[in-house]
């Protein structure tokens, strides 16, 4: 299997609250209506939590200010992902993810990337 992992930062209109929502209400149903067409086998979101412990972990590390989430997609392997996206269906889902991330996603601070897991600790 294959993650894409994608830290997202929201647009400067939205407060996290409106952005998590639209996020979770909004883009998720619309991942889910495209999975198929993406050969998407995972997607789940990690909400950041407006809580004192973030700040903490934050400052004692030094780290840039805090992203709003975190959207993780799962792949079978890359040549999945590449299939989806070589075919018509599969192009037209990810143009319509895309437009729809403009509405809440500041792409230009939210990175991404395509990586494999290497499970430590098991569940």
């Amino acid at each position: 299997m294959i993650k894409l992992a994608f830290v997202l930062h929201r647009r400067s209109d939205l407060s996290r609250a409106e952005f998590q929502r639209y996020w979770r209400e909004t883009h998720a149903p619309l991942v889910a209506r495209h999975a198929e067409a993406l050969r998407i086998r995972r997607y789940v979101q990690l909400h950041t939590a407006d809580h004192t412990v973030n700040e903490a972990l934050r400052a004692s590390r030094g780290a840039p200010e805090p992203c709003d989430g975190v959207a993780e997609l799962w792949w079978d392997d890359f040549e999945a992902l590449a299939a989806a996206l070589a075919t018509e269906a599969g192009r037209a889902a990810g143009q319509e993810l895309l437009d729809d991330e403009r509405r809440f996603i500041d792409h230009a601070r939210s990175p991404l990337f395509v990586a494999e897991e290497h499970e430590i600790v098991p569940r």
